[in-house]
C-alpha cells in the first residue's frame, strides 16, 4: 500500500511538474518580425504562459569605436556622448536640444514579480536610479556635435516628454504635467515648476510624453497603462492607457483616446495634421503575439486594451469581459511587429535624408524582453502614401541597426528619435548613453 501511494504521489509530481514545464517553457517565435508587420499582419492563436518568455538582450554598452549602422546613403556620428539614461528629445526654436536624462521611478511592491523585474530591469540597463535631469545641447558651430552640455532643470521626478506652448515649457512627469517659464537662448532655469494637472503614477509604463496640439491652443499627454492586462483590476487604470487632451490655460482636461496599452512616441502628420502614436501591445501570448503598431488617433478613438486586440480579438484571460467593446475596438493603421517595443515617432518631412526617407515616418524601436529570438533594438522608416497613411503592402525599412553586437549583447537601446536644425536624424540611446545623429551622405 504504501509503495503504491508513493507511486501515485510520483507520478502526480511528474504531472505537475511537465505541467509547469510546458507553461513556463520559452515561446519561441513561429513568425519572421515581418510576417507581423504592416497594414495586415498575421495574427496567429495565442500561446499563454503563466511564466513569460524572457529573451532580452544583455547590455554590454559601445566598446571603443564601436558605432550602430546606418541603411545605404546615410552615415552615422555622436552627437553627444556621456550621457545619463538619455530616452527623449525636443527641438527648441533657436536650434538647442533638450533630453531627459531619466529612468523609472523606484519600483513598488516586491515577492517573485518585483525580484524577477529587478533581475530583468538590470540586465536589460534599466536599472539605475533616474537622473530626473533635462540636459541643453548646442551645437553652435554646425558641425553635427553638440560642443555645449549643460544642466538646463533638475529635481524633476522622472520626467519624459517636453513641448513649448505660448512662452512655457511643458514637462511631463510620471505624475504631473508641468510647466516652467522659457526664454529663447537660456541655459538654465531654477524656477520652481507649477502644477498643471496631476498624473497617476505607479505601476508598470512610466514614461508620460507630452506634445502640442494642431489648434495651438491644447497639448496631447499620453499615460501608460499600470499594468500588463488590467490585472490588478479597472480600479488601478484610472485615467490609464489613455491619450489625454489638456487645456494649459485653465487647467482642463479629458480623455481623448483610450484602449491603448502603452502610447508613448506621438506626433503630428505634417500633411494632414492629425495625431498618430505608437504604441507597445501586451505580453505573455507568445512570440508572434501582439503587434505594436503604428496609428493615428482621433477624439473617442478606443483601440481595445486591456479586453482585446488588433481590432477585436479576445484575450481570454481578462476577467471580467467586455463583449460590447468588441465591434468598437478601433484597428490600428499599421503594424511593427511583435514585443519590438516601439517608443520614438518623427514624421519624415522633417528630415533631409534624401527622397527614399521623404514621406513617412521614422520610429525607434527600443527591443523586446519577451520574444524568443528577440525583436526590435533599431530605427525603422514606415513609408507613407500620398493620402497620408503607410503605403499598402510595404513592410518597414531599416534605418539604424547595429544596436546588437554579433554575441545578441546590446550595445546601445534606441528611444526617441526627432531632427536637428539640420534636418538630420536624432536618436536617443538610453543605455549607450549617446546621442546619435543620422545624415545623408
Amino acid at each position: 500500500m504504501r509503495k503504491h501511494i508513493l507511486i501515485v504521489s510520483g507520478l502526480i509530481l511528474l504531472v505537475i511538474a511537465a505541467g509547469i514545464a510546458y507553461f513556463a517553457w520559452p515561446d519561441t517565435a513561429k513568425l519572421p518580425v515581418d510576417a507581423v508587420t504592416g497594414k495586415l499582419p498575421r495574427i496567429t492563436a495565442p500561446r499563454e504562459q503563466l511564466i513569460p518568455t524572457v529573451d532580452v538582450a544583455k547590455v554590454v554598452g559601445w566598446q571603443g569605436n564601436a558605432m550602430p549602422t546606418a541603411a545605404a546613403g546615410l552615415k552615422v556620428q555622436p552627437f553627444a556622448s556621456g550621457l545619463d539614461h538619455p530616452r527623449w528629445m525636443y527641438r527648441l526654436p533657436n536650434g538647442d536640444v533638450l533630453v531627459a536624462e531619466t529612468n523609472s521611478p523606484p519600483r513598488e511592491g516586491g515577492g517573485i514579480t518585483g525580484f524577477v523585474m529587478k533581475i530583468l530591469m538590470g540586465r536589460a540597463g534599466a536599472g539605475t536610479p533616474s537622473a530626473n535631469r533635462i540636459t541643453l545641447l548646442r551645437d553652435a558651430d554646425g558641425d553635427g556635435v553638440a560642443e555645449t552640455k549643460t544642466a538646463f532643470m533638475t529635481g524633476l521626478n522622472s520626467p519624459f516628454g517636453m513641448t513649448l506652448l505660448d512662452g512655457q515649457l511643458y514637462i511631463a512627469n510620471t505624475d504631473a504635467l508641468v510647466r516652467v517659464p522659457y526664454v529663447e537662448g537660456a541655459t538654465k532655469i531654477t524656477a520652481k515648476p507649477e502644477l498643471v494637472i496631476k498624473l497617476n503614477p505607479g505601476g508598470n509604463h512610466w514614461a508620460r510624453n507630452v506634445i502640442t496640439a494642431a489648434d495651438g491652443k491644447t497639448l496631447y499627454v499620453s499615460v501608460g497603462s499600470s499594468t500588463n492586462i488590467a490585472e490588478n483590476g479597472m480600479d488601478a487604470e484610472k485615467y490609464r492607457a489613455n491619450i489625454l487632451q489638456v487645456w494649459p490655460a485653465d487647467k482642463n482636461w479629458r480623455i481623448y483616446a483610450a484602449g491603448l496599452r502603452n502610447p508613448n512616441g506621438m506626433a503630428l502628420n505634417p500633411k494632414t495634421g492629425g495625431l498618430w502614436t505608437v504604441v507597445n501591445e501586451r505580453d505573455q501570448l507568445g512570440s508572434d503575439l501582439a503587434p505594436d503598431y503604428l496609428t493615428q488617433i482621433e477624439f473617442g478613438d478606443n483601440f481595445g486594451w486591456p479586453w482585446y486586440y488588433w481590432g477585436g480579438y479576445p484575450d481570454a484571460r481578462v476577467e471580467p469581459k467586455n463583449p460590447a467593446l468588441q465591434e468598437y475596438s478601433k484597428r490600428p493603421d499599421y503594424a511593427l511587429g511583435p514585443h519590438v517595443a516601439a517608443l520614438g515617432l518623427t514624421f519624415a518631412p522633417d528630415a533631409r535624408l534624401g527622397a527614399r526617407f521623404a514621406n513617412g515616418a521614422f520610429v525607434g524601436e527600443h527591443g523586446s524582453w519577451n520574444r524568443k529570438p528577440v525583436s526590435g533594438y533599431k530605427v525603422v522608416y514606415v513609408p507613407f502614401a500620398a493620402n497620408g497613411f503607410p503605403t499598402p503592402n510595404v513592410k518597414p525599412v531599416d534605418v539604424l541597426g547595429g544596436f546588437l553586437d554579433a554575441d545578441g549583447r546590446a550595445q546601445g537601446r534606441p528611444v526617441g528619435v526627432i531632427t536637428d536644425k539640420s534636418r538630420a536624424l536624432l536618436v536617443a540611446d538610453d543605455v549607450g548613453n549617446r546621442i546619435w545623429r543620422v545624415s545623408a551622405r
